[in-house]
């Protein structure tokens, strides 16, 4: 059986963090925050399961992405295949893919978006976000990457992995880019329901991920909110700030929705009901603002020379702007590495969520975040007004 990570004691030591798919220009360091000497040096190897029903595209899709991942990921010395055996070797001679990293871990059962995750689980207990999160449980994988419905992931991590001692909550950390660097969102949309002890936790644990990751070394840490006055919000975000401040981060206080874009803030907090609906609708504007751009710059012939000229730019801008460029959104807070791909994903952003979540792993996230967290609830417990008000409510 895996063991719950537990915090590490003990002094800081350093390290380098490696880039990852968008190093850009405003990153302000590429230098990791001190550590403790309790954490060992990543490990060599590296085992990962995917579970490859869940995709909208077939298992065929999947596969062709962990190929391409595996052709430059030397890090990885055994991936998991979990769902139809025969399907996935059906599929394994189409793509021309060989390799004997690769393992296949049969799965009878699929969880579909239409199913409701808890009790589907309990139904479907051969289905293959079961058996991938199975592997991580009983330690014989270090992360589980699936394409499925995102309750389902969210409930097995919670039911066969528990969380993170210290951690009330877990959340989908997703990474949003902008004209000018990236934010990390959480969460986008795991629980709709918070209270201001998890608000507090996301922005320890999206302040880690941003650092060792995204490569921020001192991230800015937001509340999303209706004004930037620290009296502005509701009795969600108004605990939460007060719980923040007293937080070893670079706590900005709340931002506003026209913040996000602007360079702002790193790490931006709030509840799933609102994370979800912040991330859908930056989703929705980026395609309709494309598709604006490319009725009106094809209108005539004179705007099709224009738009010619401006080709180059134009690949830079969605280039930037590309969702697959990062591939997955992390679970974080689970006693286990866990990675959503969206189920629309096709064979570059599966094989780039392989990538991130190798740096996960690499990086020892969910130990760093055992550590901080164990910090950050002695910080909050030793303020007398706060736990005898904000953690209260908790």
């Amino acid at each position: 059986m895996r063991r719950p990570i537990r915090a590490a004691p003990g002094l800081p030591g350093l390290r380098l963090l490696q880039g990852t798919p968008g190093s850009y220009r405003d990153r302000r360091s590429l230098t990791a925050p001190w550590r403790s000497p309790g954490f060992a040096a990543p490990r060599p190897d590296m085992r990962i399961a995917v579970d490859v029903m869940g995709g909208d595209h077939g298992c065929g899709v999947v596969i062709e992405g962990v190929k391409r991942a595996l052709q430059t990921e030397s890090r990885i010395t055994a991936l998991y295949l979990v769902g139809n055996r025969s399907e996935i070797h059906a599929a394994l001679p189409q793509r021309g893919f060989r390799d004997h990293r690769v393992h296949v871990v049969h799965a009878s059962e699929v969880l579909t978006m239409a199913d409701k995750p808890a009790a589907a689980l309990r139904k479907k207990k051969d289905c293959s976000i079961a058996r991938a999160v199975e592997l991580v449980h009983d330690d014989r994988v270090d992360a589980v990457i699936s394409l499925g419905n995102t309750g389902g992931i969210f409930a097995a991590a919670t039911f066969k992995l528990g969380r993170i001692p210290g951690v009330d909550r877990g959340g989908i950390a997703t990474v949003i880019p902008t004209p000018d660097h990236e934010f990390v969102l959480l969460d986008a949309g795991a629980n709709i329901e918070c209270k201001p002890l998890h608000l507090a936790h996301y922005a320890v644990m999206g302040s880690i991920y941003s650092r060792e990751i995204l490569g921020y070394k001192n991230p800015r840490v937001g509340i999303l909110s209706i004004g930037t006055e620290e009296t502005k919000g509701n009795e969600l975000t108004l605990g939460a700030f007060k719980l923040c401040k007293l937080l070893d981060l670079n706590f900005i206080g709340n931002v506003e929705g026209h913040d996000l874009f602007r360079n702002r803030v790193d790490v931006v907090i709030c509840d799933g009901f609102v994370g979800n609906i912040v991330l859908k609708t930056c989703e929705s504007l980026a395609l309709a603002m494309f598709s604006m751009l490319k009725r009106e710059l094809t209108a005539n012939p004179r705007r099709q020379l224009g738009a010619l000229l401006a080709k180059n730019a134009f690949r830079t801008i969605r280039r930037r702007m590309d969702p697959e460029g990062f591939g997955g959104a992390p679970l974080l807070g689970f006693n286990g590495t866990v990675m959503k791909a969206h189920g629309s994903a096709r064979e570059r952003a599966i094989a780039n969520a392989i990538h991130i979540t190798t740096e996960n792993i690499q990086h020892r996230v969910n130990q760093i975040i055992a550590n901080e967290i164990a910090q950050a609830n002695e910080r909050l417990a030793a303020d007398e007004t706060v736990a005898a008000t904000v953690l209260s409510q908790n």
